[in-house]
């Protein structure tokens, strides 16, 4: 706080941030909704395939994606001290690390579809797994659609030292994926097994 003429100051958090919070209060209160329904439909299923016959734990896919939000936090920790290629090395490592999660994911859905025919319409596993999967899996996409367009700024020349705050906005909601995936990989792949 800071006195001036006589009144009180309050330092006001960034907007960013609090617009970036505000947006996940949402988005975590929409994926509770998607979890609770997995998990309230989980083996009611009157017919196959079952989660046990058909789903194979994406452990290689998981550590891909939760690696990313060490890189993301390099990459943000970097653009702070003002290396940006640095910054551009770690942030395209985060770009690559969620292809492979979302490559993987792609996989995953091709397999369960084409060769176990499991669709989101054959049973109350397939619409519950490719809803809850699929919401995480759009949230990912929208995050590496976003962290490309500041990667080909960075490319350009444009991101410097001083925008490390609104990188850091972008990063939130990088880990904020991240640690939904935690939550749905656990769900899904173990308890939901």
């Amino acid at each position: 706080m800071t006195m001036a003429e006589g009144r009180f100051e309050r330092a006001r958090p960034a907007r960013g941030r609090v617009g970036m919070f505000a947006l996940i209060a949402a988005e975590a209160a929409i994926f509770t909704i998607f979890v609770v329904a997995y998990l309230f439909y989980v083996g009611k299923s009157l017919t196959g395939p079952m989660p046990k016959d058909v789903l194979r734990v994406p452990v290689f896919y998981t550590i891909c994606l939760l690696s990313s939000s060490l890189t993301i936090h390099l990459a943000a920790k970097s653009l702070r001290r003002g290396s940006v290629p640095r910054f551009a090395i770690l942030w395209l490592a985060t770009i690559v690390l969620g292809a492979i999660f979302m490559y993987g994911t792609a996989t995953e859905w091709h397999r369960l579809i084409y060769r176990d025919g499991l669709t989101i319409s054959t049973n109350l596993f397939g619409t519950t797994y490719y809803s809850l999967v699929g919401l995480h899996g759009f949230h990912v996409l929208v995050g590496l659609v976003s962290l490309s367009i500041l990667m080909a700024l960075t490319l350009l020349g444009s991101v410097k030292q001083e925008h490390a705050e609104r990188v850091d906005v972008l990063s939130i909601y990088w880990h904020f994926v991240d640690t939904v995936w935690i939550v749905v990989f656990t769900v899904v792949y173990v308890i939901g097994r």
